[in-house]
């Protein structure tokens, strides 16, 4: 967030969204800083790449105890810079810890030379580290963020650049602070500090350097489309997590009662600042009064408050521009002729809080449903039938999660095969798990993130095919081009 004191030249300060108080001041990395740091960042890929993979997994692994052992801390500092209720941060720690875990364990198979049957005397597929990779993480998940990247790309010898979110300053440098004091070794993870004004500058410039070798961003769609542009023309492979307006699709045959609560969870978790958070519920007209009643039970019960309070479920937007922004997208709507069922206002006080928001009686041209919204409201849209449903959750520049609600598995496992979308859970929500892919379609980028998948994103896939001390017999395929 600007502030006034960021008008000190080279300065950036974090601020509490509970209070709308200055937390810290740090310097931002000078040009000449950033010249060493991709100087260090590319002599450690040099070196880390030739470490073997087994020692570099449990080097992964003691990243894992070291995030656990700052745990506390780690959450206690998340929750003061970007809001989310204090259990949401320890969580967010905790899911850092096992997804290092996971690599470590994983990750030697998934890179791993596959042998393929050919002509020749051998053949196999090698998977090799690119380089450096320059991240660029936003401030909704400080760390799970960075660590669903940087995870996967230490383990197959990649090391990380990053660029966090200026107003989670403190979490990104508490993070490399944290992976100094594991297994790994120095610069394998190295932060770059700039502002707001300063960041599309310093972004161009390391995305366009011969010292880094790929990109990947999680944030907005404008900004992906900025950085695809900028890494495109230096023929740099990129992976863009963007963002989401996942439907939550609920059928005249589901569970109401169980529905109406993962929809409550899908969508004010993390102060409902999440890409892959339910943000348009889609009902079947038979069932739609129903889950109403239910839903709006759910979201009464939602506490509003400090975020370092036990009962507290719902904290502050990150920044006083986001609660604006989610304001100015309900009351247009509300102009427009959507009906508010609950909430609709900025809180009262200090800090930047937004009552938990439910609308409906929405058209398709109002913000709420036309553009993404980054914050506690939702609207409700009623449909025919499942076709109409499919059609509605279709109709959006978006495809990163979605949701389906229904008794019959069947039919919604062949439902979620129409959903143009990265990811489908049926009678559930979407949530990022380190087993599984992770990333979508259409303006919500493309590339992925975890799994198998992810890992092999940031690697050179080799082919290496080996004759005869004569060479190819001269009828082989591979004699010819």
């Amino acid at each position: 967030m600007t502030t006034p004191a960021d008008a000190r030249a080279g300065m950036v300060t974090t601020i509490n969204p509970a209070t709308g108080s200055e937390l810290a001041t740090y310097k931002e990395t000078s040009d000449e800083q950033i010249d060493a740091v991709l100087d260090r960042a590319h002599r450690a890929a040099l070196s880390w790449r030739d470490v073997a993979l087994a020692k570099r997994a449990e080097a992964v692994r003691s990243l894992a105890r070291a995030l656990r052992e700052r745990g506390d801390e780690l959450a206690r500092l998340a929750t003061a810079e970007m809001g989310k209720p204090l259990a949401q941060s320890q969580a967010e720690v905790e899911k850092c810890a096992a997804a290092c875990e996971w690599f470590a364990d994983n990750g030697p198979a998934f890179l791993a030379p596959e042998p393929v049957s050919t002509s020749a005397l051998r053949s196999q597929v090698t998977y090799s580290p690119l380089g450096v990779l320059f991240a660029i993480m936003p401030w909704n998940f400080p760390y799970w963020q960075v660590i669903r990247a940087l995870a996967p790309a230490v383990t197959a010898g990649n090391v990380v650049l990053l660029k966090h979110a200026p107003s989670t300053t403190g979490c990104a440098l508490l993070l490399e602070e944290v992976v100094a004091a594991s297994s790994l070794p120095p610069d394998l993870l190295t932060v770059v500090v700039a502002g707001f004004g300063r960041t599309p500058g310093v972004s161009e410039r390391i995305i366009s350097d011969n010292r880094v070798a790929a990109v990947t961003l999680t944030g907005s769609t404008g900004a992906g489309r900025a950085v695809a542009g900028i890494a495109g023309r230096a023929l740099k492979k990129t992976v863009l997590e963007l963002g989401g307006s996942d439907p939550f699709i609920v059928l005249a045959d589901a569970d109401i009662a169980a529905a109406a609560d993962y929809a409550v969870r899908s969508r004010f978790q993390n102060n409902g600042q999440s890409c892959i958070a339910t943000k348009r519920i889609i009902l079947e007209e038979s069932i739609a009064d129903e889950f109403t009643a239910e839903f709006l039970g759910g979201v009464s019960r939602l506490v509003v408050g400090d975020p370092t309070a036990p009962e507290v479920t719902v904290g502050p937007l990150a920044r006083s521009d986001l609660r604006d922004g989610v304001a100015r997208q309900v009351d247009e709507s509300v102009r427009g002729g959507a009906r508010v069922l609950a909430g609709g206002r900025v809180v009262d006080g200090p800090g930047f809080f937004y009552q938990p928001t439910v609308l409906d009686q929405v058209t398709a041209d109002m913000p709420v449903l036309a553009q993404e919204v980054f914050g506690p409201a939702v609207p409700l849209v009623r449909v025919r039938d499942a076709d109409d449903a499919v059609r509605v959750a279709n109709d959006t520049p978006f495809g990163l999660g979605s949701n389906v609600w229904t008794a019959d598995l069947e039919r919604g496992a062949a439902i979620a095969g129409r959903l143009e979308a990265g990811h489908t859970a049926v009678n559930g929500m979407t949530a990022s798990d380190a087993r599984l892919p992770f990333g979508g379609v259409k303006d919500s980028g493309y590339g992925r993130e975890l799994s198998r998948h992810g890992i092999q994103e940031f690697v050179n896939v080799h082919t290496v095919v080996t004759y005869g001390a004569h060479g190819p017999d001269a009828d082989q395929p591979a004699a010819v081009e």
